[in-house]
């Protein structure tokens, strides 16, 4: 482990690239989205720990709006989830133990009205599904590149009740040198804007 500055404990990898400037929990700075993977099969403890993290997520009038689809490496409907993937997201995420695919109710349930923060709760609970993979040492990538006009289709999935929100790709951390050429040289934790770039006080300036 390396020790920053600001007195936080983060693994060597992150250390090299992160340096937070005020006192956090360095589960939140280690996390970060490898896309190496093994191609291992994972855990059923592993995995469904992490939609248990995902499940106790902060949500409107506790409507809980996430949904997540999921398949596994050895389930007969990984191609269709691993079709869904553009062919850039495919090359490597074809080495995930699972894909996820996650969607927002777009209704609250006690009302039928719409839920105008099915988004923001939901990617509440894609964060705690990403910081316990993160605490379990597992590469948990999000990814925008899929079939947007597929996914509901082909997952069976009713578009009129839910909206598709991201897919996700979970498995053994690997060797960058397991990834396609042009993407070994990414294989790395990404740094961040500073704070008086995205807070504000009193004003948006």
């Amino acid at each position: 482990m390396s020790q920053t500055n600001a007195g936080h404990n983060l693994d060597d990898e992150i250390a090299e690239y992160r340096d937070p400037v005020h006192n956090v929990d360095p589960l939140f700075v280690n996390r970060w989205s490898p896309r190496a993977m093994t191609g291992a099969s994972l855990a059923d403890d592993d995995l469904h720990s992490l939609f248990e993290a995902a499940r106790w997520a902060p949500s409107a009038f506790n409507n809980q709006h996430w949904r997540f689809v999921y398949a596994t490496r050895e389930d007969d409907e990984w191609d269709a989830f691993l079709g869904l993937l553009n062919e850039a997201n495919r090359s490597w995420a074809r080495d995930a133990g699972a894909l996820i695919a996650v969607f927002s109710k777009v209704t609250l349930d006690h009302n039928g009205e719409p839920a105008v923060t099915r988004s923001f709760d939901t990617g509440a609970a894609w964060q705690n599904l990403a910081l316990e993979g993160a605490r379990r040492d597992l590469a948990v990538h999000p990814m925008a590149g899929f079939d947007w006009d597929r996914i509901h289709d082909t997952l069976g999935v009713p578009e009129d009740e839910f909206d598709a929100e991201a897919m996700v790709a979970v498995g053994e951390r690997a060797d960058p040198e397991t990834l396609p050429d042009d993407l070994k040289e990414r294989e790395e934790p990404s740094g961040r804007k500073p704070l008086d770039e995205i807070v504000f006080n009193g004003r948006f300036e």
